[in-house]
């Protein structure tokens, strides 16, 4: 099982400000492609703004996107991955928490971010490889067995 800091070497990690707008934050998240972003305040991760937050709990609630900072809307109950955690142990944790993005942290320090997406693809990858070993593991003749075929009959 590959651990996760595979899927994070040379990604950037791209947050928000706790005292950021949901506005900021939204076109700051949709400059980048991201659909969640780690909050840190003082370099220290305390919540996690996606746009579920946005949908659920800014637009369904009428509050102004402008006006409404990312830190009274954000997920605080944040679930994270060690950096030395299998994918395996990442998509287990995102499954029990019904999440889709997972900040990775070696302590206290923030690292990365991954998705299910980058997990499920990780899974797919690894799944492909086993496959491609097995297969031709199965259609090689191992060294040596074609000459005892060939012999005995």
């Amino acid at each position: 099982m590959r651990p996760i800091n595979e899927l994070i070497q040379d990604h950037p990690i791209y947050t928000v400000q706790r005292d950021q707008t949901v506005a900021d934050a939204v076109r700051y998240m949709a400059e980048k492609n991201v659909g969640a972003v780690p909050v840190v305040k003082d370099n220290r991760l305390v919540g996690i703004f996606s746009e579920r937050d946005v949908i659920t709990r800014v637009i369904a609630k009428g509050l102004d996107p402008s006006t409404v900072p990312v830190g009274d809307v954000m997920t605080t109950r944040i679930v994270v991955a060690e950096v030395n955690e299998s994918h395996d142990s990442c998509l287990q944790k995102m499954k029990t928490a019904h999440c889709r993005h997972l900040p990775v942290v070696s302590g206290e320090r923030l690292l990365g971010m991954v998705s299910l997406r980058d997990l499920l693809m990780m899974d797919l990858d690894e799944k492909e490889r086993n496959l491609e070993y097995l297969e031709s593991y199965i259609y090689t003749i191992p060294p040596g067995t074609a000459k005892k075929y060939t012999t005995n009959h």
